[in-house]
């Protein structure tokens, strides 16, 4: 590992962000969005309802919820770096696991597993992401968004790989299996090249800035001090997770073909990781709750619009605007969390909101589904989930920075005139 920060080049910055994405990819693009995907099959194979097709991910929240509680604990026995290739290992294997169940139970209980890991990834991973940031002030905001953006390579390849591995396994009992040993399989090949990467790291980056970890602690207090980002990111956890778990469904019924689903679901990775650039300013700059809020606004017009319109450029476009938005949300809170509390306190403000986080997916794909179990079906249930996500803008609106002398900074209350 690298001893001094000193040596830390932007070049490098960027490919270290690049290697953490991997976790990214990994602990949500992969064990939880590739999901959706796989749904409409495992649906029409296994007969389940549309509340116990949400429940799976719901399992799957409820499970990242515990991993995120147990995370700042584990982080300081084992260290961040070790928890983050740890827990990429355990999700990859949980995935694989996923193919030799068929029933509910035993599934359920797989996606919760992977979803304890997935939390051990994502939140060590964007504790290490913000450190990197710290070393580079000037391009946190673009470190940050390329570690989150991640996510997208992960849905990308989950967009790439699953429809042919369905397709070459039609015919086959319980054919959608095949699919989750793909999945597996490309886990842990960016696990290893993710364990690779991580040893280039600075060591400041795995230990915390030496001046940080000298300094007073500001009172516990300040975490709680955001609760109106808390509270936002709450809805913003029950209303994204809506349209991930079902959008491929509700088009499916629309008629898309399963080419035209490979393009949908690729092109929103590809917004994914392009956002990483889009909003990279946006939170270097402002330091309130702002953003977040005009981002939770801008993802539920994205919700709503394939329940607007049928049409498959409505589709493409809805895909598109989530795509470039809704990790931005994610990275909006780290940057929140990394303007306003100190070093020592980054992996606690990290882990508040991803625990929130948990708890609005936990209630999300399972109302969800129950909506779209009635009257009006997948259609109504992302109504409900654009609600959701207006609501969470409505609250993350009321955030300010929690510094005094962040008063002479710009705190952004939306869309300059």
């Amino acid at each position: 590992m690298t001893t001094l920060a000193a040596t830390l080049t932007p070049a490098r910055a960027l490919r270290l962000a690049l290697a953490l994405s991997l976790g990214a990819a990994v602990s949500l693009g992969i064990a939880r969005f590739s999901y959706g995907l796989l749904l409409p099959p495992m649906r029409a194979d296994l007969g389940w309802s549309y509340a116990l097709a949400g429940g799976m991910n719901t399992a799957n929240a409820a499970g990242y919820l515990v991993g995120a509680l147990m995370t700042p604990a584990l982080i300081r026995r084992y260290g961040a770096l070790r928890l983050l290739v740890g827990g990429a290992v355990w999700a990859s294997l949980f995935m694989g696991a996923s193919g030799f169940f068929t029933s509910a139970p035993a599934l359920l209980a797989q996606r919760l597993l992977a979803g304890v890991a997935s939390a051990w990834v994502f939140v060590a991973g964007g504790l290490l992401a913000a450190r990197l940031g710290a070393l580079q002030p000037e391009r946190a905001g673009l470190l940050l968004g390329l570690y989150y953006g991640g996510t997208g390579f992960g849905i990308t390849l989950s967009a790439l790989l699953v429809p042919p591995v369905l397709r070459a396994a039609d015919g086959q009992a319980h054919g959608w299996a095949w699919a989750w040993w793909a999945l597996a399989l490309a886990c842990m090949a960016a696990t290893a090249v993710l364990g690779l990467a991580a040893r280039a790291m600075p060591a400041d980056v795995l230990q915390g800035a030496p001046a940080s970890r000298a300094a007073a602690v500001v009172p516990r207090a300040a975490v709680h001090r955001l609760v109106w980002a808390l509270a936002g990111y709450l809805m913003f956890g029950v209303g994204y997770i809506g349209y991930m778990t079902f959008v491929i469904a509700l088009l499916r019924e629309q008629g898309a073909s399963p080419e035209g689903i490979t393009a949908f679901y690729a092109l929103l990775g590809v917004a994914c990781v392009a956002s990483a650039r889009l909003w990279a300013g946006l939170l270097d700059r402002f330091r309130g709750g702002g953003p977040q809020a005009s981002l939770n606004a801008l993802l539920g017009l994205a919700t709503l619009l394939p329940v607007l319109s049928a049409a498959w450029p409505v589709a493409l476009l809805s895909g598109l605007l989530f795509g470039a938005v809704f990790l931005s949300v994610v990275a909006s809170t780290t940057a929140l969390v990394r303007h306003n509390l100190p070093d020592a306190q980054w992996g606690s403000g990290i882990s508040a909101f991803t625990i929130v986080f948990a708890l609005g997916q936990i209630v999300g794909p399972t109302v969800t589904g129950w909506i779209s179990d009635g009257t009006g079906g997948l259609a109504r249930g992302l109504v409900a989930s654009a609600a959701a996500l207006w609501l969470g803008a409505a609250l993350a609106w009321q955030q300010r920075p929690l510094a005094t002398e962040d008063a002479r900074r710009p705190t952004w209350r939306g869309p300059r005139p």
